[in-house]
């Protein structure tokens, strides 16, 4: 093995340099040539020599010793892992933070992998080093170690032609925040889908009401799960009153959530101005914030986020709390709103699955109400007809009568509120065409028609509109229910066809003004269809001018003319 003193000459001798001929002809120093690249590096870190050389004809044309020396120096303080390998991937030279990574000062000659304690390749290449070593172009991947750290790294391949010598250069980037992040989020957006992906099975076996448990003992779960957040409040927008009703409350003081709150920016806390606003709100300091109301015992931070539907629509909002100050990063406000959404794509979904139930159930009793509107009719009827005969000569009869009417009457009532229980108003909110007809709620209306269909649709169309509606066959059995209506019972508008079998529409209602001081009649007729002149004598015995439908009518027209004679004739029709 030589004794003699090496030095590393960048670059190749030429005829120009023939002063440093005789030096390079020496047995005194062993001269050692390289390439002016990251290649003179390895020469220059496996051998220890006393001096570099370069020729002055590489000037201004090739980065000399200075630049090499120069370059190591960058590389030694870059934050990212710099490293040298060998085409066994075996470390060459690696720079400060490599060396850091792999916890240990001598790396040369020790493989890559080896180093790294056997890294799991996540790719999208699986063979970095080897697609760079075999293509001659720049490959990535990105490893997790033992550690749980992941790096992303790159690959380039390097050639010393001198030598025939091939490296890579690798450099290596700590990505683990990034990759914990996106995991973060993968795990956050498809707890999201999961708060109510039921099976068709669960669907089948669940009330609604065990959906909504279930949902929110989701939203509890991913909340502490994935955002580790203990403190946890949401709440619903009332869209009509602008309350926040309370949904969700895990950690908060008992008082806190039954308090009291609305969507506004001022005085309800930093949950009203959020709902009021749309926009998220992070109180670093509970103590010197203005908006903060206390929610949880302690708190010092939190963090409030609106429930957004439809890229608009505030239906809610979503409110954690930290006994630390200033817990939450902007990281957790990005978490926190993306969560938000699908919690409020969730409740949304819940709140149709509730209301489709209702309008079900609804449905349901609309079709049994108009199964057993007629018969019940068909009772009223038998019953005041017989009670007619026996008033005066039997009071026992007619008090039992009197309770069949009564109970007849009930039985529609029973199915209505039994239908409010199945179907509450707050899930079937009121449509805005019933909402338009104010007047008519609760209306009692007398239909008499002969033709069973008339009765029928008058039940149907009505009752949309909150009207209870009885009818009769004929004339005399129409006196027989006004007349034995009651107090409680009375009728805000009798509809009558002009044509009965008994007698004609007018003196209908003329007999009604001997039982009613304001008779609230309608009277219908097919148009041109009056052979009797009903219409003419009904007006001349007091019918109002406008109280009258032809055949066939508008829904509009129905309801336009049965209020007009409610508002016209008073709230109560008075019995003489």
């Amino acid at each position: 093995m030589s004794g003699k003193s090496k030095i590393l000459v960048i670059g190749e001798p030429s005829a120009s340099v023939g002063a440093l001929t005789p030096l390079l002809q020496s047995d005194q120093c062993d001269f050692v040539f390289a390439a002016p690249s990251l290649a003179a590096l390895v020469d220059l870190q496996a051998t220890d020599f006393v001096g570099v050389c370069q020729f002055s004809d590489l000037q201004g044309e090739e980065p000399g010793s200075g630049h090499l020396l120069c370059g190591q120096e960058v590389l030694q303080s870059m934050p990212d892992g710099v490293t040298l390998l060998d085409s066994d991937n075996n470390m060459i030279w690696a720079n400060k933070r490599m060396k850091q990574w792999v916890q240990s000062d001598t790396i040369e000659g020790v493989n890559f992998y080896t180093a790294f304690r056997g890294p799991e390749i996540l790719g999208p290449d699986f063979c970095p080093f080897h697609t760079a070593m075999a293509t001659g172009e720049c490959s990535s991947s990105t490893l997790h170690t033992c550690d749980d750290v992941y790096f992303q790294v790159n690959a380039v391949p390097l050639r010393d032609l001198e030598k025939s010598r091939k490296f890579l250069i690798v450099t290596m980037r700590d990505v683990t925040r990034e990759v914990l992040q996106r995991q973060k989020l993968e795990a956050i957006h498809k707890a999201g889908i999961e708060l109510s992906d039921l099976t068709p099975e669960e669907i089948f076996d669940m009330e609604v009401e065990d959906r909504i448990e279930l949902v929110k003992s989701n939203i509890i779960q991913y909340t502490k799960d994935l955002l580790r957040f203990d403190v946890v409040e949401i709440r619903l927008l009332d869209q009509k009153t602008g309350e926040l009703v309370p949904l969700v409350s895990e950690g908060m003081r008992d008082e806190a959530s039954g308090r009291k709150l609305f969507s506004h920016p001022q005085g309800n806390g930093v949950t009203g101005f959020v709902a009021a606003t749309g926009k998220s709100y992070l109180c670093e300091n509970t103590v010197e914030d203005p908006l903060y109301i206390e929610g949880c015992d302690g708190a010092k931070s939190s963090l409030t986020v609106p429930l957004i539907l439809h890229r608009d629509q505030v239906i809610g909002t979503f409110n954690v709390e930290s006994p630390k100050t200033a817990a939450f990063s902007e990281s957790d406000l990005q978490f926190v709103e993306i969560f938000s959404r699908d919690v409020a794509v969730a409740l949304n979904t819940l709140e149709l699955l509730s209301a489709q139930q209702a309008n079900t159930a609804q449905a349901s009793v609309e079709a049994i109400h108009g199964e057993v509107a007629l018969p019940v009719d068909e009772i009223l009827n038998d019953a005041v007809n017989v009670m007619e005969r026996y008033i005066g000569h039997e009071p026992d009869v007619v008090e039992r009568l009197q309770r069949i009417l009564h109970n007849a009457r009930d039985i529609k009532q029973v199915i209505y509120k039994v239908g409010q229980k199945m179907a509450p108003a707050e899930a079937v909110p009121e449509s805005r065409e019933r909402s338009a007809w104010p007047r008519l709620r609760d209306r009692r209306v007398l239909v008499v028609d002969a033709d069973e269909s008339v009765r029928s649709a008058a039940h149907a169309l009505l009752e949309r509109f909150g009207c209870i509606v009885e009818t009769a066959h004929e004339g005399a059995e129409a006196i027989f229910m006004v007349r034995n209506s009651g107090p409680d019972a009375m009728y805000d508008a009798v509809i009558s066809d002009i044509r009965l079998p008994d007698i004609s529409g007018s003196n209908l209602f003329i007999h009604l003004q001997e039982t009613l001081c304001h008779v609230p009649m309608i009277l219908m007729s097919s148009f041109g269809y009056d052979p009797g002149h009903s219409l003419v004598k009904a007006r001349q015995a007091g019918l109002l001018p406008n109280a009258i439908l032809y055949k066939p009518f508008r829904l509009d027209q129905l309801l336009e003319t049965v209020d007009y004679v409610i508002h016209t004739t008073g709230d109560v029709p008075q019995p003489k």
